[in-house]
């Protein structure tokens, strides 16, 4: 998820903020963003990552063994977490005090997503979904090491060029959206193969392992510039809605492959 940085006490992290959509100024100054006593950290923040993961994959296991007995039994499932993970998504973004509480009902909603329709994808290609979740274990390592030895630096421009294709990616998404429900039409390189769709779908992989980027950034100044605990949770929120979207991606990604 494209997260802003933090601290309006720090200059250079008061520029970085505003390159964030959802977040602005005015909110993180009515919370307070520096607190000496008890203040965001890394290893608070994989913790609190850790936790969301684990939730995840337990509501994840509930829908993938439905739908291995019946994948049209496990849609309701399916399409409360989507939805509901939509809401707490947007409700987290914009009022962040509410993200020790509602990023844990967030990961049990996109697990309940997740768990079918990886079972539904692996039915079809069978050991897919494992692919995919190795694959984004691979992406988040090979990002994390970019970031940490600093071979790809967070620039406000680089920051605003990945913030621009995420909301473009997300635009299209919602048309294709509209389109389907509306007139029928689903616009083919965004679902079917060939090589524009290998390519179409090779580029939003790309784009989601680049907003991790943006998440390790927003953690690390974060830690810096001694944000509020609560922060923890924030970020761990946000890194986990990069890390689904990522894995959904692969997972077409690797679905259009396999045809």
């Amino acid at each position: 998820m494209v997260l802003g940085v933090l601290c309006p006490y720090n200059s250079d992290l008061e520029a970085s903020m505003n390159g964030n959509p959802a977040l602005r100024t005015s909110i993180f100054d009515r919370l307070g963003m520096r607190d000496d006593v008890s203040h965001m950290t890394i290893n608070g923040t994989i913790n609190k990552a850790i936790v969301l993961l684990g939730i995840l994959v337990v509501a994840a296991a509930f829908t993938w063994q439905i739908a291995v007995q019946s994948p049209s039994d496990a849609m309701p499932f399916m399409l409360g977490g989507l939805f509901a993970g939509l809401v707490l998504a947007l409700i987290i973004a914009f009022v962040p005090t509410t993200a020790p509480w509602l990023s844990w009902l967030y990961a049990a909603a996109e697990g309940l997503l997740l768990g079918g329709l990886s079972q539904i994808f692996d039915q079809k290609y069978p050991g897919i979904a494992m692919q995919a979740v190795i694959g984004t274990a691979c992406v988040t390592l090979v990002m994390l090491g970019l970031y940490r030895f600093r071979i790809i630096r967070v620039t406000q421009q680089l920051r605003s060029i990945i913030i621009g294709a995420t909301i473009g990616i997300a635009v299209l998404y919602l048309v294709n959206i509209v389109l389907a429900f509306g007139v029928g039409y689903r616009m083919p390189f965004i679902w079917e193969g060939g090589w524009i769709g290998i390519g179409f779908s090779l580029f939003v992989v790309t784009l989601a392992a680049f907003n991790l980027l943006l998440d390790f950034d927003f953690i690390e100044k974060g830690e810096a510039g001694k944000a509020p605990k609560f922060l923890e949770w924030y970020g761990a929120f946000g890194l986990m809605v990069t890390l689904v979207w990522l894995y959904i991606e692969i997972l077409r990604l690797l679905s259009k492959l396999r045809r």
